[in-house]
């Protein structure tokens, strides 16, 4: 028997969204169309509400994400996703609430590359395996990073910038959302790739960081394009470069940092859906189909794109290839640059 979809309300009321910024609101009241319902899919999944675990606080760019998958598959299933945000310690402490949780397809976590490829380089007793603990379900977004100056530094791109740094070791500071996060590593592998020395100034979240940067506190930040943008465009930063191997749809005429000066440089953020490993294959399967589905209508790119995020759907094993290439990628990076957390 199909089922209603349920109105919005439940949903909002589930998981709080008066405590959003007005953005993040606006996105996720908007975030699907009506749709009829469903059939029901593996058996008679789903049949009561999904938790969707955030391992990062509201507002942020995993949150919107977030919230927008939720929002389409309480639309399309008639299950309401109730969003449970549990941040802390670059992820991790969502990520090992999900990854202990029942593998039933009613809790999932929308994991980043800090807490499923960074953090088993970076905790030396990291409470969950990114790779034995989860079921990838697939990728959901990339999110470049735009490597921006102070206005005040008289650099203009990314060769004036290494020139600089290389004549003044030491002097420059970049400022990042917190050690271990992939603006602090993103630039980490900048120095090592450039030869150039640079001191770096962690802060409690990519906000405050900017803010030094737009301050002059510091002189050079990597930060994700959603943050960067509306610093970018009211002149209060200057953007020399995107860090990703590809352009930005969001800067497509600000050349990447591999184009200007260090072939082979990547770096950037991505969001991905997991379900806890042992989840029965059918039921990833079906969440597969229904997120790629929802990354494809042209109604949620253009709502992920305002925001800097760029829609990235997969499958499951390619997502679980990216994940194994990241690990590797960033654990050469963390050992050679002796970041290390608790």
């Amino acid at each position: 028997m199909k089922r209603r979809p349920q109105s919005r309300r439940p949903m909002a009321d589930a998981v709080g969204l008066s405590t959003l910024p007005a953005m993040a609101l606006c996105l996720v009241a908007g975030a699907a169309p009506a749709m009829a319902a469903a059939p029901s899919v593996a058996g008679s999944y789903p049949n009561r509400a999904i938790r969707m675990v955030v391992p990062f606080a509201p507002g942020g760019a995993t949150d919107i994400l977030a919230r927008i998958t939720g929002a389409r598959l309480t639309e399309v299933w008639g299950q309401t996703v109730v969003i449970d945000n549990r941040a802390g310690a670059g992820g991790t402490i969502g990520a090992a609430i999900a990854a202990k949780s029942n593998p039933d397809g009613y809790t999932l976590v929308m994991g980043t590359n800090a807490s499923h490829a960074i953090a088993p380089s970076l905790y030396p007793k990291l409470p969950y395996s990114p790779l034995k603990d989860f079921a990838p379900v697939t990728l959901v977004a990339n999110v470049p990073q735009a490597l921006m100056v102070h206005p005040s530094l008289p650099v203009k791109d990314v060769k004036e910038l290494i020139a600089y740094a290389k004549g003044r070791p030491g002097a420059l500071n970049y400022s990042s959302a917190g050690t271990g996060t992939p603006g602090h590593l993103g630039l980490e592998l900048f120095q090592m790739m450039s030869g150039t020395k640079m001191v770096h100034v962690p802060f409690s979240g990519g906000a405050p960081g900017l803010a030094a940067l737009v301050g002059g506190q510091v002189q050079v930040m990597a930060d994700n394009m959603n943050s960067a943008l509306p610093m970018i465009k009211a002149g209060k930063v200057r953007v020399i470069a995107v860090t990703t191997a590809q352009r930005s749809v969001a800067l497509p005429d600000t050349t990447t940092v591999a184009e200007q000066a260090l072939p082979g440089f990547d770096s950037g953020s991505w969001f991905g859906l997991f379900a806890p490993a042992g989840t029965p294959r059918e039921i990833v399967s079906a969440l597969n189909a229904e997120v790629v589905r929802m990354l494809k209508a042209p109604d949620v790119r253009e709502r992920m794109l305002q925001q800097g995020a760029e829609p990235a759907p997969t499958t499951p094993a390619q997502f679980e290839q990216l994940i194994r290439n990241d690990i590797a990628r960033w654990a050469k990076v963390i050992q050679a640059s002796g970041t290390r957390l608790d």
